[in-house]
């Protein structure tokens, strides 16, 4: 017998936001469907056993959730009409046309909500919207977590989150933001592909400051980015993130050892996901051969290396570097430029390294740029330097197991 909490939760994961996506598409109304599934979902709660047909459950109560509600609004429209009509003027107040009680299909296929579930997710993440808005969305209306969830992850208040959720439903209302596919696809997939990476990290390792990994976090990123492949098929970065994320998440087990963090080079590989890199290989595989490359294809590569090494020092560096040089053409960010510089110092030595960390301008405020300057002038000899710049990373990190790291390396190296 299924538990019931369980089944709710799977089903708030899984479904909710496929049926919101109908719904918003049938309505027009993108609050109105958000309030109408979660009503359902609250209404699910108390279940007694789990329905044969739980995805057909939901979309059936939270499309007449959603009639009610337009019903009510219409029978109050009419009342106010009617007390005080010199006050609202001839206005018809007729019962919207999308209230009919038509019957709909009981059961949501996938095919029959793809499109609309597209075009959810495009619309989360559209430019009008901030990032932060864009990630809280995403996970809110797409990934079905409840506000105090996005909240605990991100580590708000619940009240400042459910707030800025609500202020971005009202700005997609009030600007008329449509429910549709953009005509320029590849910028609108690639701001989405970029929410969805940070929740990966936010779950990887926190930028809000929960220590360890939030499971969660990551299990749902790869969730929405797998959903966005199937959705987007012919989309070799969709492909070349998941590959990523896979890559990245085979690491998981053995990168925190009794609640300390282990960098990659110091991390016990057999604990590594075989399952997880295999997979990661196959998704990679398949976006290769489309033959578009993209930032995240080569991350993706980078990361292969990474994988398939049975140490730091028999990583493919040199190779590593290439793709590092097609990245920072392809992306050109600082932090590209400081990652590179560790490959470089793998290949050439540290004090190779270290010149091209100090061309990268921009990095002040980052603590790993600190922290990657320290390991350099520590492997270079220049243990007082060193120090300094762990230091300077210190005090800039925010998550507490990096803290603790850090603070572990200024022991090292105080007692060097």
């Amino acid at each position: 017998m299924t538990d019931v909490p369980e089944a709710v939760t799977r089903l708030a994961r899984e479904q909710s936001g496929r049926v919101l996506a109908l719904l918003a598409a049938r309505f027009g109304d993108l609050d109105l469907a958000d309030e109408a599934v979660q009503d359902a979902l609250l209404a699910a709660s108390g279940w007694k056993h789990v329905p044969d047909n739980p995805p057909a459950w939901l979309y059936t109560v939270a499309r007449n959730n959603a009639i009610d509600r337009l019903r009510r609004a219409a029978a109050e429209r009419r009342r106010l009409l009617a007390a005080a009509p010199d006050l609202t003027g001839r206005v018809s107040f007729a019962e919207p046309e999308h209230a009919a009680l038509e019957e709909e299909p009981m059961i949501v296929e996938h095919s029959e909500v793809g499109d609309e579930q597209l075009r959810l997710m495009l619309l989360c993440c559209h430019p009008a919207l901030d990032r932060d808005t864009q990630v809280a969305l995403t996970l809110r209306l797409v990934g079905g977590l409840s506000t105090p969830e996005i909240a605990a992850a991100f580590l708000l208040p619940e009240a400042t989150l459910a707030q800025r959720i609500v202020r971005a439903k009202r700005k997609v209302r009030d600007a008329g933001i449509p429910l549709s596919i953009p005509q320029r696809l590849d910028d609108r997939v690639q701001a989405l592909l970029t929410v969805l990476y940070l929740v990966f990290n936010e779950g990887y390792l926190a930028r809000g400051g929960a220590p360890g990994i939030r499971i969660d976090l990551v299990d749902e990123a790869i969730r929405l980015t797998r959903q966005a492949a199937e959705l987007l098929p012919d989309s070799a970065e969709v492909e070349g993130l998941l590959a990523l994320e896979l890559f990245t998440h085979a690491r998981s087990e053995a990168r925190f050892v009794a609640g300390e963090l282990v960098l990659l080079d110091a991390q016990d590989r057999s604990r590594w996901d075989a399952r997880l890199i295999a997979s990661g290989d196959a998704v990679l595989a398949r976006a290769l051969r489309r033959m578009t490359p993209g930032p995240f294809q080569l991350q993706a590569i980078i990361a292969a290396y990474h994988a398939k090494a049975r140490s730091s020092v028999e990583t493919h560096w040199r190779a590593i570097v290439r793709v590092y040089d097609q990245l920072v053409v392809m992306m050109p960010s600082a932090v590209v430029e400081l990652n590179r510089a560790v490959a470089v110092s793998m290949v050439e030595g540290p004090e190779a390294g270290l010149r091209l960390i100090d061309a990268i301008n921009g990095l002040d405020a980052y603590y790993l740029y600190w922290a990657v300057r320290g390991e350099l002038l520590s492997r270079s000899g220049r243990t007082a330097d060193a120090i300094l710049a762990v230091q300077r990373a210190l005090t800039l990190a925010t998550n507490p197991a990096e803290q603790q790291h850090l603070r572990g390396r200024l022991a090292a190296l105080g007692d060097a």
